[in-house]
């Protein structure tokens, strides 16, 4: 298959969390905006806001962009033709997600071929109200997630993925057996452990207190890594529902 600029850029993706002391171009942030915006989309429900150069960015980053669903902006647009929305928020929501990632995904491609490196902050969708607050965001505006991108200080290696085919399914699902599942676990696995990844960012997830630790960096992996998390935080869908609410989202049951 012939050489591709493109997709040579997509397989090379590693997230970045340490960048030289050096400003991102003007020039550069605008052109990561607007591949995002050239994007798929079903109503263009997002918005970004950037900062730039401000003390204490997460990894000392130069940028930082807030990535938003953003249905104001739509209501704003439908008011000015006479309508309002009667679409349910959860639909809304959904709708908005797709819009919002699509867009987020195409400044990472964009970051990467201009040689910055980004990374995913995955914290907004459970620190909205501080953002909401910090930002000025109005009613249905959330904050989906963060991206920061500088230039890069470290070269890590690229990060390993589940094999094709526990991804790639012909015509339908099927079914997983222990010796696929064992396969998928020990390249992810083997992987991270090849490169000291969690020892090197000091990041095994605690247990719950009447659990003992039996695992060391020598042996903690992304399988347990994944499921520590998952298997341990935000079981409370009240607390989720209400940040959403905060936003003007209401998605409960009642509304």
């Amino acid at each position: 298959m012939k050489e591709n600029p493109t997709i040579g850029t997509l397989l090379s993706h590693r997230s970045i969390r340490e960048y030289e002391d050096r400003k991102v171009e003007d020039e550069k942030i605008e052109k990561i905006v607007k591949a995002g915006q050239q994007a798929p989309f079903v109503s263009q429900m997002y918005s970004v806001i950037v900062e730039k150069e401000e003390e204490n960015l997460p990894f000392q980053a130069p940028v930082l962009f807030t990535i938003c669903v953003d249905i104001h902006k739509l209501e704003k647009i439908m008011e000015k033709r006479g309508w309002e929305i009667v679409t349910n928020d959860l639909s809304m929501l959904l709708f908005g997600l797709q819009d919002a990632s699509y867009f987020a995904q195409n400044m990472v491609i964009a970051a990467e071929s201009m040689g910055l490196g980004p990374c995913y902050l995955g914290a907004p969708i459970r620190t909205a109200k501080s953002l909401k607050g910090k930002y000025e965001l109005p009613e249905k505006v959330f904050p989906m997630v963060q991206l920061v991108v500088g230039y890069p200080a470290e070269d890590p290696p690229v990060r390993p993925r589940y094999p094709l085919d526990f991804v790639l399914f012909e015509d339908q699902y099927p079914e997983l057996d222990d010796e696929k599942v064992e396969e998928a676990k020990e390249k992810m696995d083997e992987g991270f452990l090849k490169e000291d990844y969690y020892r090197n960012l000091d990041a095994m997830i605690s247990l719950k207190e009447k659990d003992e630790e039996t695992f060391t960096y020598e042996d903690y992996s992304w399988t347990e890594h994944i499921s520590r998390k998952w298997g341990q935080w935000y079981d409370d869908l009240d607390d989720q529902l209400e940040i959403l609410k905060s936003c003007g989202f209401d998605i409960s049951k009642e509304g």
